[in-house]
């Protein structure tokens, strides 16, 4: 695989440098702080001109640099469900996600604010490529990836190991803003034009909304995505997850 931008390589010689085989840099490429870096971690650099670069990894915004990467190494669900409590992540479960940028961006979202993995199924759905990588910027150094077989088993393995599952409706769910999430949790995020399937929104313990008063529109999964971490996010740091209690819902 290829890892093409700075931001994209700058992060990975920072947390995973042993990942990277080689790096290609164009002649009058200049970035001391990535430089430094490559030299530290002793990896092969070559100097190249922008055509041998783009016969190399042909993409925009190369940046005039491109690294020449192990393949991307997706974590095990059954590892991430069974951390210790007080390394537990909140799990991102993506339902037909297609778009490479929305799912680099997902991760890119989820690094940002910490402590959540992402879980994509192996079939009809995005996988990480090089594209996702790259508009990632980095994020993937810092959020787990899980891909699975089965979207729907994968939720009711983690059901069975006392999560609660948490989904993005469209009407008739609870406010986001207002609804009291509980830990630990698999939250689902559905494709746009369809949302979640039946056959996973039915296992749902919670349906929750983004209240929206303004355009008849609606939010794309990237953005969706980042409203709910959001929230999430505040709602873990006010949950006292650490003294082995859980709160008291009754599923759905």
């Amino acid at each position: 695989m290829f890892l093409y931008g700075k931001n994209s390589v700058f992060e990975r010689l920072k947390v995973n440098p042993q990942s990277i085989k080689k790096i290609f840099l164009e002649e009058n490429f200049s970035a001391p702080h990535i430089e430094e870096l490559i030299k530290s971690a002793k990896i092969i650099a070559k100097r190249v001109s922008r055509k041998e670069l783009l016969r190399i990894k042909h993409a925009d915004s190369l940046q005039g640099i491109v690294a020449s990467v192990e393949r991307f190494k997706y974590a095990d669900l059954e590892d991430l469900l069974n951390r210790p409590k007080d390394e537990q992540l909140s799990l991102i479960f993506l339902d037909r996600v297609f778009d490479p940028q929305n799912l680099g961006a997902i991760i890119r979202t989820t690094a940002c604010f910490g402590k959540f993995a992402v879980v994509i199924p192996g079939h009809k759905a995005c996988e990480v490529t090089e594209a996702v990588l790259h508009v990632a910027s980095g994020g993937e150094n810092y959020t787990p990836v899980a891909m699975v077989s089965n979207l729907t088993n994968a939720l009711l393995a983690a059901k069975k190991s006392r999560w609660w599952i948490v989904g993005t409706v469209t009407k008739g769910g609870e406010d986001i803003s207002s609804v009291s999430l509980p830990f630990p949790l698999c939250f689902v995020l559905g494709s746009e034009g369809k949302g979640i399937r039946y056959g996973i929104e039915k296992h749902l313990d919670i349906k929750a909304q983004i209240p929206m008063r303004g355009a008849p529109l609606s939010f794309n999964v990237a953005t969706s995505c980042a409203i709910f971490c959001h929230q999430i996010s505040s709602s873990r740091w006010k949950s006292n997850i650490s003294n082995g209690t859980r709160n008291s819902f009754n599923r759905v």
